[in-house]
């Protein structure tokens, strides 16, 4: 064999494994990083049953256990997944989701305006008409927000919640955003945000916002978080906007 041959392919040779060990390198650093995301809290603020499973009453919770909520863990995969019935101390977070949320106190609202202000990262899902079914009667406490109720923070921001009552119903995918939609509001730029500069996306289905030095991704319906339809679907759906929210 020639001698230039053997030198070149051992060349070669020496750079393809220079190549494989900065690609081991970086993946190494990549995996690391994913990891370090996983280990840091992530607060959810919710009414949905994604903690819980929903149940007439104890002995029909025992009779008949349920798997847990798809959407635990598409969520548990970004963060330790810390459940908060409040908003008035978020200074262990730099990330939040707020899903169908029980009507803020007016401290509540403040201290979440000063949280993403102060550079938090703020994922919400406001449904003006959530079409998910619930074991719990009308009136019942553990029965999830029906009609979302955040005009205040909203209002800060400068966006408003609209609904159109004529659309038609059903499950579909929101064209502009691949997200899935079962009677969506839609949300609007209306002036008067407190150093706040929001941008609606297709059909007006998702707002992003810059507020202070935080973003706050505001989506107008909650059908997503559902069980209905396809939950794989709906994972990659869901991963989409907790990337779009946390890490862009």
């Amino acid at each position: 064999m020639p001698r230039g041959f053997t030198r070149r392919r051992i060349a070669g040779l020496i750079a393809l494994a220079v190549i494989v060990a900065i690609a081991l390198v970086l993946l190494a650093k990549s995996d690391s990083g994913h990891g370090e995301r996983r280990q840091e809290p992530l607060g959810l603020f919710t009414s949905l049953p994604i903690l819980w499973s929903e149940q007439a009453d104890l002995r029909a919770m025992l009779a008949t256990p349920t798997p847990p909520h798809w959407a635990r863990g598409a969520l548990t995969e970004n963060g330790q997944l810390v459940a908060l019935d409040t908003l008035l101390d978020l200074s262990h977070f730099e990330r939040l989701v707020i899903a169908q949320p029980r009507p803020l106190s007016p401290d509540e609202n403040v201290a979440l305006d000063a949280w993403v202000r102060g550079g938090g990262r703020l994922l919400m899902f406001a449904d003006p008409m959530l079409t998910q079914e619930s074991a719990y009667s009308l009136g019942d406490r553990r029965r999830p927000q029906d009609v979302v109720l955040l005009s205040p923070i909203l209002s800060r921001w400068g966006l408003q919640l609209q609904f159109d009552d004529m659309q038609p119903a059903g499950l579909r995918e929101n064209a502009g955003e691949g997200v899935a939609v079962d009677l969506p509001g839609q949300l609007t730029v209306v002036g008067g945000g407190v150093g706040a500069q929001c941008l609606i996306g297709a059909e007006a289905l998702v707002a992003r916002c810059s507020v202070g030095k935080g973003r706050a991704t505001i989506v107008a319906d909650a059908a997503v978080l559902s069980n209905d339809g396809d939950s794989s679907a709906k994972k990659r759906q869901l991963d989409a906007l907790l990337v779009d929210a946390f890490t862009r």
